[in-house]
């Protein structure tokens, strides 16, 4: 038998108005996939963690790693977001040493 949380508690609540709408936006439905699977404290951190997984490149412990993993399987907007991200402009970073190389060289990076 599965346990059930209670579902009567605020997601909007958990916003931060310094988060960047995209993040919200998926913060918000990991959030709304596993409001009734853990209590509210520990899902609002799950997502928090996931957010700082997703963005940030942060490193957990294998097990909370795990974890999310496993979660995210079940939102669906991770993967568009991913797919999306794909598409979009990526930074290429260039030495100091090449970016002068090829500045007196003529050569455009």
């Amino acid at each position: 038998m599965t346990k059930k949380f209670d579902q009567n508690w605020d997601i909007d609540a958990h916003y931060d108005s310094t988060e960047l709408e995209e993040h919200w936006q998926l913060r918000r439905e990991f959030m709304r996939v596993h409001k009734d699977k853990f209590p509210e404290d520990y899902v609002v951190a799950l997502a928090k963690t996931f957010t700082n997984i997703e963005f940030l490149g942060c490193i957990y412990p294998a097990p909370v790693m795990m974890r999310i993993a496993e979660l995210i399987k079940e939102v669906d907007m991770v993967k568009k977001y991913r797919e999306q991200k794909k598409t979009k402009l990526q930074r290429t970073f260039v030495t100091a040493s090449n970016a002068a190389e090829n500045k007196f060289s003529g050569k455009k990076t």
